[in-house]
């Protein structure tokens, strides 16, 4: 059981604050060594998912201009929002033939990318405030929101396909909501690295901050869309309709993403070991023990 103290909660792979006078949650990976979602990060991202739950459900004792929102979702790294996937639990769990255990790690994922598509089941509108590089599941993660905020400096980009793999946790479907699908399978499967600006431009960010004026940005937003609530919300919803996302496609999606995984030969591999020794010698971290589970990143 986690709980909140004086509007803050702190976990070893999250922070969570509360601003009741904007109606905000906002949550910020601390990525203790390197930035990705390691299992231990999905497990407290799952928890504090559902300790937002019970939060909204709660509100509705709350006066209106008190009750949550709005979910921010960002990062307390300067220059990193998320690198995605683990590489070495990939690796791992590859090399020792384990599609077992990389399939319950996938739809770990996609499942906590599904409850921030929902709303945490209270409504709340859903944030990505982008301040550094946000790749693979990163950049997934980032476009699983309403609205995306980034500065000028932050980078995205699908960088799975010099692996011999693509992004597999709904890039393809979340790029499709905001642009043409032929524009968001040339984005993955050229592979390169984008500006803040260039997908500003396509209509992949919303909103673009000058750096270091993200957060300033956000409750510029936040302020001018209060008195505007109606009009933001209803617009959402209707996109929301519009471009509904089945879970069903995303499982789908999934599967052939392990599948595909499983198939990698050793020259990806190699690929993906020089990746994550960039990885390492930036962020430092430890090896993963694959033998650990990830079930209760599912709940």
């Amino acid at each position: 059981m986690i709980s909140i103290i004086d509007n803050r909660l702190q976990l070893d792979t999250l922070a969570l604050d509360i601003d009741r006078s904007l109606q905000l949650a906002q949550l910020r990976f601390l990525h203790p060594g390197r930035p990705v979602f390691t299992r231990h990060l999905l497990e407290d991202f799952g928890r504090v998912q559902h300790l937002l739950a019970n939060l909204c459900a709660q509100d509705s004792r709350l006066p209106i201009d008190r009750r949550l929102r709005y979910l921010v979702l960002s990062s307390a790294l300067e220059d990193v929002f998320c690198l995605g996937g683990d590489l070495a639990l990939f690796i791992e769990l590859i090399e020792r033939g384990d599609a077992d255990a990389l399939s319950a790690y996938a739809h770990a994922c996609t499942d906590l990318l599904q409850n921030n598509l929902a709303r945490h089941d209270g409504g709340l509108c859903t944030i990505s405030l982008v301040q550094g590089q946000a790749l693979g599941g990163g950049f997934e993660t980032a476009l699983a929101a309403d609205v995306i905020i980034a500065e000028r400096k932050a980078r995205f980009g699908f960088p799975e396909i010099q692996f011999g793999l693509f992004p597999g946790m709904g890039a393809f479907s979340f790029l499709a909501r905001r642009i043409t699908p032929a524009l968001a399978k040339r984005m993955i499967i050229g592979g390169r690295i984008h500006t803040a600006e260039e997908l500003y431009e396509m209509g992949v960010v919303d909103y673009l901050a000058e750096d270091g004026h993200g957060e300033e940005l956000l409750r510029h937003y936040l302020r001018r869309r209060r008195d505007r609530e109606g009009g933001y919300g209803a617009m959402e919803h209707i996109v929301a309709q519009h471009e509904a996302i089945p879970f069903q496609e995303i499982e789908q999606i999934v599967d052939l993403w392990v599948e595909t995984a499983m198939a990698l030969g050793e020259k990806n591999l190699a690929m993906m070991r020089f990746l994550l020794k960039a990885q390492q010698e930036r962020w430092g971290g430890t090896p993963h023990e694959a033998t650990a589970g990830v079930s209760s990143a599912r709940a």
